[in-house]
């Protein structure tokens, strides 16, 4: 047997055992949510009602999340696993990508280990039990990676084109991908391959289609007076005071539970190693493209505040870097921080199928979040039973977004209470309550009726409350009113109407 099939039939029997074990996990994942008790997030549901808009953007969030979500939808239906299932599927994919450019830089085995740090990271374990638009987002920002090491590798237009396309659909996944753009930037200064590549022809042809893909976004930002930009740029949050030391280490904290702390810790170690010896050019462009991300939203929770999933797109090429940095240095390290996280995913894993038993964390505001909405919206449709109404009016983005979920079967239709004159989020934007909205309206809250819808209604009949257990201890109490004789005039609104319209999922 010659070299060249020998190292043929080490990358087939890499990527099969790679693919043998990514099916494993997917498989694992697929089960753990199929027994999982908790009820879709409030970004989960509303990026579902979304999906029945299929619009080139919606309000916080490009449009891609929510077409992937209405793609799953026809293929399977609209239960929680089916929603949710998005999330592990996508992730494999990721991984298989992160394999194919780890190959191209070390071989086959590096590959697959890389491939196997990523997929089992808990920052992924958990991802893979929520869908949100990082999902995507590394599937097309680890498409990008390969396509860069491609493009400098074998400089041929094909991966120029590759690398437009990945740009582009990861705008339209999350506006973050832009930070790939930094990390080419970043790259250009450290090398000189990097330099001549990111001034070529070739790459502003990837920047060109990158841009004619985001352009319908960018074109329905437009009509809707910028609001996911505007939103955006309050996400950020600068304000003074403008140093926010326990923010900055709490996101710390959070990179270090999403990566795993020991492979966290690993990538400032080689880091540092990596800048006293820059003559390695796979190191420098795998530090290039996950440092800077990690520099930027650090900077980010120092001025004010930062998510830990807001630095997602560093940990493909980190991926590869502390696994190919411990085979060199300390292998025994890396073994024990795969089994670390490999533990802590079967924990992840597993903990949603007791949600509703874990009493002891049920004061906990996001497991809270995740239990009693299908509970509350049987409440709703008992207390509709009552009586005939037109419409539902709720004051809040959450009880919008649980409730055009968990009553999609049948209900009259549900608007929002408008807070001001710009929209506070996507429902007061696509279904505000108007004088032409149909009466008598059954008002839904978590809170006493507010003295301003109060204000607004002819009559007004306090219905009482129901307590909506959440577990096994906590409960959450619903408020419940009918409004009849609405007269606040629509002329009180100062945006346009919006130019789409939310269809009745």
């Amino acid at each position: 047997m010659d070299q060249a099939q020998l190292h043929s039939d080490r990358d087939r029997n890499y990527l099969a055992l790679l693919l043998l074990c990514l099916s494993a996990l997917l498989a694992f994942r697929l089960v753990a949510l199929k027994l999982a008790k908790i009820d879709l997030l409030l970004d989960e549901a509303q990026y579902w009602t979304w999906g029945y808009e299929l619009a080139f953007g919606y309000y916080s969030k490009p449009p891609l999340v929510a077409w992937v979500i209405r793609a799953a939808t026809e293929l399977c239906g609209d239960g929680e696993v089916c929603i949710r299932a998005v999330s592990p599927v996508l992730h494999t994919v990721t991984a298989i990508l992160i394999f194919a450019t780890a190959r191209v830089l070390y071989g086959p085995a590096l590959a697959f280990w890389s491939a196997i740090v990523f997929a089992t990271m808990p920052g992924v374990s958990f991802s893979s039990f929520i869908v949100n638009t990082d999902v995507p987002l590394l599937v097309f920002w680890a498409l990008a990676l390969l396509a860069w090491v491609m493009l400098l590798e074998r400089k041929t237009t094909l991966w120029a084109v590759v690398l437009g396309v990945a740009l582009g659909f990861g705008l339209l996944a999350k506006y973050a991908m832009v930070y790939f753009l930094l990390c080419v930037v970043c790259h250009a200064v450290l090398s000189r391959d990097a330099r001549r590549m990111a001034t070529s022809w070739r790459s502003a042809l990837a920047v060109l289609i990158a841009l004619a893909l985001i352009a319908p976004n960018f074109y329905w930002n437009y009509q809707t007076g910028f609001v996911t930009f505007f939103h955006t740029a309050v996400n950020a949050g600068w304000k003074f005071p403008y140093v926010h030391l326990g923010g900055t280490i709490g996101y710390l904290v959070g990179q270090a539970g999403v990566f795993g702390p020991i492979f966290f810790g690993v990538l400032f170690w080689g880091a540092w190693q990596a800048a006293h010896k820059p003559d390695d050019k796979r190191q420098t462009l795998l530090l290039s493209f996950s440092v800077p991300v990690l520099a930027l939203i650090t900077m980010q929770a120092l001025l004010s505040r930062a998510h830990a999933n807001w630095s997602a797109g560093a940990y493909p090429a980190a991926a590869i870097f502390v696994t190919v940095f411990l085979s060199e240095h300390r292998w025994r390290l890396f073994r024990i921080s795969l089994w670390l996280n490999l533990g802590a995913g079967l924990v992840i894993g597993l903990a949603p199928a007791f949600a509703p038993r874990l009493a002891p964390f049920e004061s906990n505001q996001a497991l809270s979040r995740a239990l009693g909405w299908r509970e509350l919206a049987a409440v709703v449709r008992t207390k509709l039973d009552e009586n005939q109404y037109g419409s539902i009016l709720l004051p809040t983005r959450e009880l919008a977004s649980e409730l055009l979920y968990y009553m999609r079967a049948s209900r009259p239709p549900l608007f929002v209470w408008r807070t001001g004159t710009w929209p506070a989020y996507h429902y007061e934007m696509t279904r505000p309550f108007t004088a032409s909205s149909p009466e008598p309206v059954l008002f839904v809250s978590l809170r006493e009726c507010p003295r301003d819808v109060r204000a607004a209604f002819d009559s007004v009949t306090d219905l009482g409350t129901v307590d909506v257990p959440i577990g096994a201890q906590t409960k959450r109490t619903v408020h419940f009113c009918r409004l009849e004789g609405f007269r606040k005039p629509d002329a009180e609104k100062s945006w346009q109407e919006p130019p789409m319209r939310m269809a009745q999922p």
